[in-house]
């Protein structure tokens, strides 16, 4: 049981948290959840010990092991798989051990570790590592591929990967589906149900939470609220609680009929796809938890198009790739006003790949694109925020696109994205990935584009800023193609899947849900493949590291049999000695020694001939 008693901190001028009572019971899955900036992340480094509290307590657990994603990238040259199992420190620790006690020639100290070795599964280690890299989304040959070879990115999933490996009582996540693609998601959201530790983890994700937690603690006006349930159950006893506030009563009722009129407007449209009518249920599911989010800073909507042609792009058996490495190939692709796509495949499918050809970045290598004379892109991918001016502020930004516009024009659209104030004129370097995400959506925007490409728009938004791109969305009137990890916003925003895969593009007539069974079906093939051949393998390297280990610990045995035996022999030597029997006492002083002795080279023998049978059967 985790508690915090009456805890206050204050960071710099702001205060975060205020006689702060938490009780977190062993085995809890909580979501942590709030603005940004509210103290998630403070919270953590509290219970890490990296930072100190202003008053109250926190009482931990003695032993307590926490584990937590580290925020550096590495440097390290070792295997990908090596700095994994990095992450199991009891591992680490045995087999250090073993290589001193090897070193030492101290046969009985080996043959202990050995045995706690196979207590903690350490041969089966390494396999474990890889099926968690394989779970991140790691290629086999990758294991032995060197720390520092891989992307950031990808090096933030092997420290993840390192801290899932963690034998943990206590598990914080931080955002750890923001440098993952649909699948590893997937794949994680299926470990973490099954992780036996208490979780705490920060996400922006409602789908990611809703499917993992079973409690959230909401920081708001420096206290911290726990809610049973999931995210779904915490947004409809929250909108209950505002309910009951007079004040915000008029507006929730305005949110509420905005909702339905999105309803109305896809009810019809709805086809017999799988996709569709699970964007009505979600869209339908919105109005109930509406209030919930009425107190948003982020207030905006897509103006209309100001030029809609019916065609607006056209692939014609196009491939796609760099230079001589062909990732798609004969795609063909209608674009029309109003389509609503959503893309789906695995991470290096060449989802992006695809949005980069459609948003002109990116040459084909063959076939024909046709483009539309008006049409209009608007592109966001995560290297926007890269080419943002560091050295302009969000009015800057905003007036570079279109100066005509008046001031206080452009500070109101500012403001439906939070840049309120001096914020608005304040230069961006300073600004969290978050608020870059969020002007680079807004200079988008402002720009009135007929065909969006959004490229993982959500990483670093948060759940608030998530819902207004939620609600903006669905109500643009042109053309959406979506990548995204957040399933909420695919199910909700897009009414068409195409699955990148297998180096095409083809019409995914399932749903969100179907997609996550196809995975599953993908990866069991997938692994028959390999399996045989990678078992018969790992079983042989598990044999022969076995048999070194019981060899050398029947060498200990053999060498404790014959000084157990000469030991033996030589109090037999004394019992056989008539001057002895002159004294009782030593008579029976022998007779007990003999006793023992003959205990010891008992239990030697029976762990001799278990190890023998052992070695038989390997």
């Amino acid at each position: 049981m985790i508690r915090l008693r009456n805890l206050s901190l204050q960071r710099g001028i702001k205060p975060l948290f205020e006689q702060v009572n938490l009780t977190i019971h062993a085995g809890q899955k909580i979501g942590i959840i709030g603005v940004n900036g509210c103290g998630k992340s403070s919270l953590f480094t509290l219970l890490l010990n990296q930072l100190h509290q202003d008053s109250g307590d926190i009482d931990l657990p003695t032993n307590l092991v926490i584990a937590h994603v580290a925020q550096t990238i590495s440097m390290e040259t070792k295997p990908a798989i090596e700095y994994v199992l990095d992450g199991d420190q009891v591992l680490r620790k045995i087999q250090s051990e073993l290589i001193i006690a090897q070193k030492n020639h101290d046969g009985m100290r080996e043959a202990n570790l050995h045995a706690q070795f196979d207590e903690i599964d350490g041969y089966t280690a390494e396999a474990r590592a890889a099926q968690l890299m394989y779970g991140l989304g790691f290629e086999p040959q990758e294991h032995t591929k060197p720390v520092n070879e891989f992307s950031g990115g990808w090096r933030i999933r092997l420290n993840l990967a390192q801290t899932l490996i963690c034998r943990s009582d206590l598990l914080l996540l931080d955002e750890p589906s923001n440098h993952l693609d649909l699948d590893a998601v997937l794949w994680l959201e299926n470990w973490l149900r099954q992780y036996s530790g208490t979780l705490l983890l920060i996400s922006h994700d409602r789908d990611f939470l809703d499917n993992v937690i079973d409690s959230i603690a909401h920081i708001e006006q420096q206290t911290i609220n726990l809610y049973t349930g999931n995210y779904e159950d915490f947004e409809l006893q929250y909108a209950e609680k505002l309910a009951l506030q007079q004040a915000s009563y008029q507006k929730q009722q305005r949110e509420i009929k905005h909702i339905q009129n999105y309803v109305e407007r896809f009810r019809y449209k709805a086809t017999k796809a799988k996709q569709a009518q699970s964007r009505i249920k979600a869209l339908a599911r919105m109005e109930k938890i509406a209030p919930a989010h009425v107190n948003s800073p982020f207030h905006f909507q897509f103006k209309l198009p100001v030029n809609s042609p019916h065609q607006l792009l056209t692939l014609d058996k196009v491939d796609i790739g760099y230079e001589q490495t062909l990732i798609l190939k004969q795609v063909n692709l209608q674009i029309t006003a109003g389509s609503r796509i959503g893309l789906l495949g695995a991470n290096g499918a060449g989802k992006s790949t695809l949005i980069k050809v459609l948003a002109r970045l990116l040459n084909t290598q063959q076939g024909e694109c046709i483009f539309a004379e008006e049409l209009k892109i608007g592109y966001f991918a995560q290297h926007q925020l890269e080419q943002l001016d560091e050295n302009s502020s969000p009015l800057e930004h905003l007036r570079r696109l279109e100066p005509p516009a008046t001031e206080q024009v452009m500070r109101n659209f500012l403001g439906g994205f939070n840049f309120i104030g001096d914020m608005a004129v304040n230069l961006i370097k300073p600004f969290s990935g978050g608020e870059k995400a969020r002007l680079a959506l807004a200079l988008l925007i402002w720009q009135q584009p007929n065909l969006l490409l959004l490229d993982e728009p959500t990483n670093h938004l948060d759940l608030e800023m998530r819902h207004a791109l939620t609600l903006a969305l669905s109500d643009y009137t042109g053309a959406l193609i979506l990548v995204s990890h957040d399933r909420h916003l695919l199910r909700t925003t897009t009414e068409q899947l195409l699955l990148v895969a297998n180096g095409g593009v083809t019409q995914y007539d399932g749903d969100l849900s179907d997609y996550r069974q196809w995975l599953l079906d993908q990866k069991s093939q997938k692994n028959s493949q390999h399996k045989n051949q990678k078992l018969q393998k790992q079983v042989k390297i598990q044999q022969r590291e076995r048999s070194r280990n019981l060899q050398n610990r029947l060498k200990n045995l053999e060498k404790q049999l014959d000084q157990l035996t000469d030991k033996k022999a030589k109090i037999e030597a004394q019992l056989s000695d008539p001057k002895l029997y002159d004294s009782p006492e030593n008579v029976q002083q022998y007779v007990k020694k003999q006793a023992n002795v003959t205990k010891q080279l008992q239990q030697v023998e029976e762990d001799w001939l278990e190890i023998i049978e052992e070695l038989e059967s390997l």
